[in-house]
């Protein structure tokens, strides 16, 4: 990664200029610097990140300068399909547009990211933030936390649910904290013994330890609700075991194929499931009960010319539990971005 000037594009009568103050670190862009497609290059990473609003299109009705916002993942649909009439834009039939590596559904040129000094974005895919909230903390909350917080809401999580997390990265940690809030009852399902501690004052109930045989086997149908987090490929035949009769497991860091004895499945009419990002509805609902709850990610920030240094630590998972990169270090030129 290495700085980068380029130009936004002047704003539509809908559009905000969003000077952005923090970016989090997403393993999705890590994937694109990696394995991404070279002919999107050159890219600027970023699409979960938090600003202060500073320019208005003539038509914006819902922000004014000064505005404190936040932009995720998407940033324009088809706006018609039927999933974007019920406010689940992540769900287009014709694809949303992505913040970095999408093509404008006006001029068909390529988005760039929030490893950058400003982003100009639709005023419907930006979102207020509310003010009680710290702002590094905010950025991971527009993928991550928005991506556990649309199943939270599916399957009606409150006191009465037991929910499982596998794994205890950026989007566990956030499950965690998010099926707290709302009452559940919360364990935590990690390879690691010594991530107890830290599940527990995430707000875990209880603690699994997924490679002791024993405790997974006493763990059958104890669960309304399972989200699996985890990146890496796993059996998840012990997981579908864990849920109760009608209850639900759901995939949310799925990478490749599944792996599953059908019986784990069949057996108790149990459902297997996936959910992806979040709508426009969902994402500002989130924000709010963030609000309402002080909930933010755990995060450690790294100034934005350390960008480099964030993704090689995140390489290696050495992070806990997300990366913000602090956009401050652009102030002295407003153009400026990271690309790769």
């Amino acid at each position: 990664m290495r700085r980068w000037n380029f130009h936004r594009r002047d704003l539509r009568d809908d559009d905000v200029a969003v000077r952005i103050l923090y970016c989090g670190v997403c393993h999705s862009d890590l994937d694109a610097i990696d394995h991404g497609d070279r002919r999107v290059f050159p890219l600027v990473p970023g699409h979960e990140f938090v600003g202060e609003v500073v320019a208005t299109g003539a038509a914006v009705t819902r922000f004014a300068a000064g505005d404190r916002v936040a932009v995720g993942n998407i940033v324009d649909s088809c706006g018609v399909c039927e999933a974007c009439s019920a406010g689940q834009e992540n769900y287009c039939a014709r694809f949303p547009t992505l913040t970095y590596g999408g093509a404008d559904r006006h001029d068909r040129t390529q988005t760039q990211g929030g490893y950058s000094a400003e982003y100009v974005v639709a005023e419907k895919f930006a979102y207020r933030v509310p003010g009680s909230l710290d702002l590094a903390g905010v950025a991971p909350l527009m993928c991550a936390g928005v991506t556990v917080w649309e199943p939270l809401r599916r399957w009606s999580v409150d006191s009465s649910s037991a929910v499982g997390v596998v794994g205890l990265g950026g989007l566990g940690h956030l499950a965690v904290k998010l099926a707290h809030a709302l009452g559940a009852e919360v364990a935590v399902f990690t390879t690691s013994a010594a991530k107890t501690d830290d599940a527990r004052e995430l707000g875990a109930d209880d603690v699994i330890v997924s490679g002791d045989a024993d405790r997974m086997a006493a763990q059958a149908n104890r669960f309304d609700l399972i989200l699996d987090t985890a990146s890496a490929a796993h059996d998840l035949s012990p997981y579908l075991r864990a849920v109760r009769m009608d209850g639900t497991l759901c995939c949310l860091g799925m990478t490749g194929s599944l792996e599953f004895d059908p019986l784990s499945l069949l057996i108790g009419r149990k459902s297997l499931a996936s959910a992806g990002s979040g709508g426009t509805t969902g994402t500002q609902d989130m924000l709010d009960f963030c609000g309402e709850h002080g909930i933010t990610a755990t995060v450690e920030v790294l100034p934005a010319h350390q960008v480099n240094n964030a993704l090689d630590r995140l390489r290696r998972n050495d992070v806990r539990y997300r990366f913000a990169l602090d956009m401050h270090d652009h102030e002295h030129d407003r153009r400026a971005s990271l690309g790769t």
